[in-house]
C-alpha cells in the first residue's frame, strides 16, 4: 500500500479499508484510488478475508473526486475520460470482481462519486450523521462513477431519477425509507456495528456466501430458467463441502444445553 491517504488492515477475517483524507472530506486522489483497488484485490486473494468494510476517517465518508482536479475551464475531454477509465474505474471493477461481501460504513456525507462508491457495495450501514447526494448535475456533469447504474437498481427508476436530477441532499432517515441503506445507527456505534455485521457473515461457509452473492447479481441479468439451472448446479457442489456436512451433523446431533 503506497498511499498515506488510505489505511488497510485485516482484523479477524474482516478487511477494513479507511479513506484517510479527513481534511479534504476524503476526496480521492489518483494514488488513493490505486491503493483502494489494491486493497480490494488483496481481500479477494486472501483466504483469511471473509468480508470487507469500507469507511471514512473524520466527519465525511467521501466527497468524490478532489474537486480542484475538475474545476478548470481548460479541462480536456480526453483527460476526464482517462482519469475515469484508468483511475476511478479500477475501484469499480475491483469491487465488481470481489466475491466476498463488502459493507459501506457511511460515517458522514457521501457526495457525488463518494455516494457512488457506497452504492457499489453490497450493504450500506449509515451513521445518523450521514448524508447522501448525487451532486454531479450541479457541476454540469452526469453521474460518472456508476451512480446511474447502481442507484435505480437499489431504489427504483423514479426515485433514482429524482435524486440524480435534483441533487437533493438525502438524510439518513430518507435513505432508510427508500432502501438506500440497510440500517441507520448512532454515529459512535457505526464501525463496531458494521464490523459485527461483517463477522456474522464471516462465520458462515465462505463458499456458500460467495455463491449466494454471485447468484443474486447474476439473477438480474438472466431469466428464471437460467437462474434455476445455475443455482441447482451450485447447490449440488455445496452439498459436497465440509461446511455442509458439519452443519448437517450438528443438526442431527445437537449439543446438550
Amino acid at each position: 500500500m503506497k498511499s498515506e491517504d488510505l489505511r488497510f488492515e485485516i482484523m479477524e477475517q474482516i478487511g477494513i479499508i479507511t479513506l484517510n483524507r479527513p481534511k479534504y472530506r476524503n476526496a480521492f486522489t489518483p494514488e488513493m484510488l490505486t491503493s483502494w483497488a489494491e486493497a480490494l484485490r488483496i481481500c479477494q486473494k486472501e483466504r483469511e478475508v471473509r468480508a470487507v468494510v469500507v469507511t471514512g476517517e473524520g466527519k465525511s465518508f467521501c466527497a468524490g473526486g478532489d474537486i480542484k482536479d475538475f474545476i478548470r475551464t481548460d479541462l480536456r475531454a480526453w483527460e476526464m475520460k482517462n482519469f475515469l477509465q484508468k483511475k476511478v474505474y479500477q475501484v469499480v471493477r475491483a469491487v465488481a470482481r470481489l466475491e466476498k461481501p463488502i459493507i459501506a460504513a457511511v460515517n458522514g456525507p457521501a457526495y457525488g462519486a463518494g455516494m457512488d462508491m457506497a452504492l457499489m457495495c453490497d450493504i450500506r450501514i449509515a451513521s445518523d450523521r450521514a448524508e447522501f447526494c448525487e451532486s454531479y448535475i450541479k457541476l454540469g456533469l452526469a453521474p460518472g462513477d456508476g451512480g446511474a447504474y447502481f442507484l435505480p437498481r437499489i431504489v427504483g427508476t423514479a426515485k433514482a431519477m429524482e435524486w440524480l436530477l435534483t441533487a437533493d441532499i438525502i438524510s439518513p432517515e430518507e435513505a432508510l425509507k427508500y432502501g438506500l441503506v440497510n440500517m441507520v445507527v448512532p454515529h459512535e456505534e457505526l464501525l463496531d456495528t458494521s464490523i459485527k455485521f461483517a463477522k456474522k457473515i464471516a462465520a458462515y461457509s465462505p463458499i456458500a456466501v460467495r455463491i449466494t452473492k454471485k447468484a443474486v447479481y447474476e439473477s438480474a441479468a438472466s431469466d428464471l430458467e437460467h437462474h434455476l439451472d445455475y443455482i441447482s448446479s451450485q447447490m449440488a457442489l455445496l452439498c459436497e463441502t465440509q461446511y455442509y456436512r458439519e452443519a448437517v451433523k450438528k443438526f442431527h446431533d445437537p449439543q446438550p444445553d
